[in-house]
């Protein structure tokens, strides 16, 4: 790899405009951005980022398009993008990427990693987690609050020398560390893939279908507490069951979690009330699908999905 790192970011929301401004800070980075609803708005003006941790910067991106047909491969594409519709977003990706590309995967959900490995097979894949609180307030223009954390690693590639993963890896991580972000390196992100859905399978459904926030749900009924933690262990024991060791405490982890917080909505439910297509498969559909292949009852967690399943029809139908 040359010194330069192009870089392609795919998906301009918060967390892409985030990681976009984190990434730009290198002199090492020519950045790409794809932008769509706010193309007219960075094209002119820039990234704004307003953070209580970084303080405010704009920043402007060496390019942004509308889209990768006319991107030639680059070394790092960042998709930062919703995790809706994967198989069709990811061919689209095609025009930027070669073998020599790496792929890093910003989302949420789990088995997101699978269609990429699919329609790339010899490509690296770095996967990551984020805890950012970050909103786009207006086109260009985000919000970014205290809350900043990440963990990264490699997919791994068994048709790819371990050796080249790790010094790709490596490079990515020498990036945000030159952003001053915060963020891990671990081994198996299988854990923090799936430690996460089970925090978004309970808040992602509960507040998207009820359209309240997590303390009120919480305060509704005697119910909701005991329901919401057999939902999460319904989740534990699939990922148990695909191998993914979750710890016993975790319920009461994220509970913790969850009653120092003041009543927060999610994403899935902004996007309900944005009449946006929804990230039901990443977050439910693909622990379900599990659940069924591998013989786990996992009522709960099926009858929120099948719910949810109808809401999304409902809204895709109405776009």
């Amino acid at each position: 790899m040359s010194d330069q790192i192009d870089i392609l970011v795919y998906g301009l929301g918060a967390i892409g405009s985030f990681y976009a401004f984190i990434l730009s800070r290198s002199d090492r980075v020519r950045l790409t951005v794809v932008a769509r609803s706010n193309y007219e708005a960075v094209k002119a003006n820039g990234i704004t980022i307003n953070s209580e941790n970084h303080g405010q910067h704009t920043f402007y991106p060496h390019r942004v398009v509308k889209s990768v047909a006319d991107i030639s491969p680059v070394d790092y594409i960042v998709c930062a993008h919703k995790a809706i519709d994967q198989d069709e977003v990811v061919a689209k990706l095609q025009p930027a990427i070669d073998s020599k590309t790496t792929i890093v995967i910003i989302q949420n959900g789990v088995g997101n990693e699978e269609p990429f490995r699919k329609q790339f097979p010899e490509n690296s894949i770095i996967t990551c987690v984020t805890w950012v609180g970050a909103t786009q307030i207006s086109p260009g223009i985000v919000a970014h609050t205290k809350s900043e954390d990440m963990q990264i690693g490699l997919f791994p590639n068994p048709q790819v020398e371990n050796q080249v993963e790790q010094k790709r890896l490596e490079t990515f991580a020498d990036l945000l560390r030159n952003g001053k972000t915060r963020f891990q390196v671990l081994e198996d992100m299988q854990i923090q893939r799936w430690e996460k859905v089970v925090w978004n399978v309970a808040w992602n459904s509960l507040t998207t279908l009820t359209m309240v926030d997590t303390q009120s749900w919480l305060k509704s009924s005697e119910d909701a507490m005991p329901f919401t933690r057999q939902l999460m262990q319904e989740v534990i024991n699939i990922a148990r069951a695909c191998g993914v060791p979750l710890k016993d405490g975790l319920i009461d982890q994220l509970m913790d979690k969850i009653n120092a917080m003041p009543g927060i909505g999610s994403s899935m439910q902004t996007d309900c009330k944005s009449g946006r297509p929804m990230e039901i498969d990443v977050i439910l559909g693909f622990p379900v699908r599990k659940s069924r292949e591998l013989g786990i009852q996992a009522p709960y967690l099926e009858t929120l999905y099948v719910l949810l399943r109808a809401v999304d029809g409902r809204l895709r139908a109405a776009r």
